[in-house]
C-alpha cells in the first residue's frame, strides 16, 4: 500500500487505541484508501476533513461522502472521475459484538465502496482545492446496470434471495438477513432494476411467523436486510428483544474525564434531541387512514365485492409495537392516540370512522386456470390486511419521530431497537422518565459522522406506541352537560336576517 500523501498535519487524538476508548467519541480509523481506475492506491486520510456514512430502513443501499481539502492536487494526479473505490475500517475502541461491531469496508476482508460522483469542487487558493466524493455500495452501482426479467414461483423470500445472489443480477457477496414470508405465488418481474423488483415484492410480503404486514428492504454496514417491522422489535413476533443500546437525555452534562465508567455513561448521553414528527397530527393521520380505513375488494370476473373496515383501537393488539412487544410481552393498550371519544355524543373514537379513507383493490383468482393473476393484482387480496398495512406504515412514518445526536458507536445500525430515556428532572439520573416520549424506538436512519477529532452519530428513530397508557374516559372530557342535553335533541335553530342588513 502506498503511504499517505496528504499534507494536512492534523492527527486525531486517541484513534489508534483499540482496547479501550480514551474518551466518548473516540474511534479507530487507520487508513482511508482511494483506488483509482488503473489500480493506483493512495491514503487520503490526512486530507479528509469529514467522513459520513448513511444508513436508512427506507433506502436500499448504504451511501456516504468524504469531504476533501486537497493541497497536493490528488484529484488530477489520480485522474479522479467517478470510477474509484474507497476502502477503510472504522470501529469504536473496545467495540462490542466483535467483528460485527466493525464497519469493514476494506479491500481484502470487507466490501469497499464505489465512488459515483464528485461535487462542490472549489479552488480555495492557488494550491488548495476542496471537493466532496460521493460513494455507495457495490450493489448500488450494479443495480443501475442490470435488469430482472424472471418468473418465480414459491415463497416471496426465495425470489429475493435469487435476485440478491444471482451473478446475472446483484451478485451480492454480503450477509443477507432475510425473514421468511408466509405468502407464496407466481411472480413475474417485468424488466425491472433489481432494487425495484425487491421493493415490489416487499410491498406485498407478509411474515410467516407473525401477524404483521409489509416488509423493508435496506442495507446497513453489516449487510442487506429483508424483514418486517415486527422483526425489528420482536423475536418471531412473540418475544421481546432487548434494546441494543440505552440513551439518556438530561440537561446537566456529565463529564467524560476520569474513569471508564464515566466514559461509558457519556456514550449513553444524548447531546441534543428534537422531535421532528409526532403522532399528534390527528388531521393528517385521519385522512391517511391510520385510525380508520375502509377497503373494498372487487372481483372483476364474478362482479362480487367485499368490504373490510380497519379499526386502529380494536386491532392494535394484533401486531407488536415498540412499547407493547410481542404477544408474550403485551401489557396493555399503549395506543399512540387515546381511545377517548372524539365527538360529543360520547360514543365514537377516532377509529370509528372507516370512511376517513376508502380504498379500492382488485382480486382476480383462478385466471387461466392458475391461482394467480398478473403482477400488481394481489390474488390473496385481504381487505383487513390492506387496512392494517396502511395503518402500520403510517404509524411508523407519521408516528413519533425523534432525531438525536450521540457519540459514535460503530456497532449501532439502522433497524436496531434502542431505548430513549427523557429525564424530567435535571439532576437525578434515575428520575422519572417522560411517560409518552421515553421508551423503545427503532432506528430508522443513521448518519455516522467522523471528523479529525471525534465520531458522532445523528440518529432518527421512530416509535408507534407510548411508554405509559393514556387513561380512557367514559365521555368527552370537554363536553358540558348542557351541550350534551341540547345536542341530543337534534334541534336546529335558525335566525332570520334582514336582507337590508347587507349593502
Amino acid at each position: 500500500m502506498a503511504e499517505s500523501r496528504g499534507t494536512i498535519n492534523v492527527i486525531p487524538t486517541g484513534v489508534i487505541h483499540e482496547e479501550k476508548p480514551e474518551f466518548a467519541g473516540d474511534y479507530v480509523l487507520k487508513h482511508v484508501f482511494l483506488h483509482n481506475h488503473v489500480g493506483k492506491v493512495v491514503d487520503i486520510k490526512n486530507i479528509m476533513i469529514e467522513l459520513n456514512i448513511y444508513e436508512s430502513i427506507y433506502n436500499n443501499a448504504v451511501t456516504g461522502t468524504i469531504v476533501i481539502v486537497d493541497t497536493t492536487n490528488q484529484i488530477a494526479k489520480l485522474k479522479i472521475q467517478g470510477l474509484e473505490r474507497i476502502s477503510f475500517r472504522l470501529s469504536t475502541p473496545g467495540v462490542k459484538y466483535g467483528n460485527e461491531g466493525v464497519i469493514d469496508a476494506s479491500e481484502t476482508t470487507g466490501h469497499p465502496f464505489h465512488v459515483y460522483k464528485i461535487t462542490d469542487r472549489k479552488q480555495l487558493n492557488q494550491n488548495t482545492t476542496s471537493y466532496i466524493l460521493h460513494f455507495a455500495s457495490r450493489e448500488f452501482m450494479r443495480n443501475l446496470r442490470t435488469k430482472v426479467s424472471q418468473a418465480y414461483e414459491g415463497t416471496y423470500d426465495r425470489a429475493v434471495i435469487n435476485i440478491m445472489k444471482d451473478e446475472d443480477y446483484l451478485d451480492s457477496r454480503k450477509k443477507l438477513s432475510i425473514e421468511g414470508t408466509g405468502n407464496k405465488d407466481k411472480i413475474v418481474i417485468p424488466n425491472l432494476r433489481p432494487f425495484d423488483a425487491i421493493n415490489m415484492i416487499a410491498s406485498k410480503s407478509m411474515p410467516d411467523k407473525s401477524d404483521g404486514v409489509g416488509y423493508y428492504f435496506y442495507e446497513t454496514t453489516r449487510g442487506f436486510n429483508f424483514r418486517s417491522w415486527e422483526s425489528m422489535i420482536t423475536s418471531q413476533g412473540q418475544f421481546a428483544k432487548v434494546p441494543k443500546q440505552q440513551f439518556y437525555y438530561q440537561p446537566q452534562k456529565m463529564s467524560s474525564e476520569g474513569s471508564q465508567d464515566k466514559i461509558e455513561k457519556e456514550f449513553e448521553s444524548v447531546e441534543a434531541y428534537e422531535f421532528v414528527n409526532n403522532f399528534h397530527d390527528v388531521a393528517a393521520n385521519t385522512m391517511l387512514g391510520t385510525y380508520g380505513h375502509r377497503v373494498i375488494t372487487h372481483n372483476l370476473y364474478d362482479k362480487s365485492y367485499s368490504i373490510d373496515d380497519y379499526n386502529y383501537h380494536n386491532q392494535f393488539s394484533k401486531t407488536a409495537h415498540t412499547d407493547t412487544i410481542g404477544k408474550t410481552g403485551y401489557n396493555g393498550n399503549k395506543f399512540a392516540v387515546a381511545d377517548t371519544p372524539v365527538d360529543f355524543d360520547n360514543i365514537k373514537n377516532a377509529s370509528d370512522y372507516p370512511e376517513s379513507r376508502v380504498s379500492l383493490q382488485q382480486s382476480v383468482p383462478f385466471l387461466h386456470g392458475e391461482n394467480t393473476g398478473s403482477w400488481g393484482i394481489d390474488t390473496n387480496a385481504d381487505g383487513s390486511k390492506t387496512g392494517q398495512k396502511v395503518s402500520q406504515s403510517n404509524q411508523v412514518i407519521h408516528g413519533t419521530a425523534l432525531r438525536m445526536t450521540v457519540k459514535g458507536q460503530s456497532y449501532v445500525q439502522a433497524g436496531d431497537l434502542i431505548q430513549f430515556n427523557l429525564v424530567t428532572e435535571q439532576s437525578v439520573r434515575n428520575a422519572d422518565n417522560d411517560p409518552r416520549f421515553s421508551g423503545n424506538y427503532v432506528i430508522t436512519k443513521i448518519r455516522h459522522k467522523v471528523n479529525k477529532t471525534d465520531y458522532k452519530m445523528i440518529l432518527e428513530c421512530a416509535k408507534d406506541s407510548v411508554a405509559t397508557n393514556y387513561v380512557s374516559v367514559g365521555g368527552h372530557p370537554n363536553a358540558s352537560d348542557s351541550y350534551l342535553k341540547t345536542s341530543s335533541k337534534k334541534t336546529v335553530q335558525i335566525e332570520e336576517i334582514d336582507s337590508d342588513f347587507y349593502i
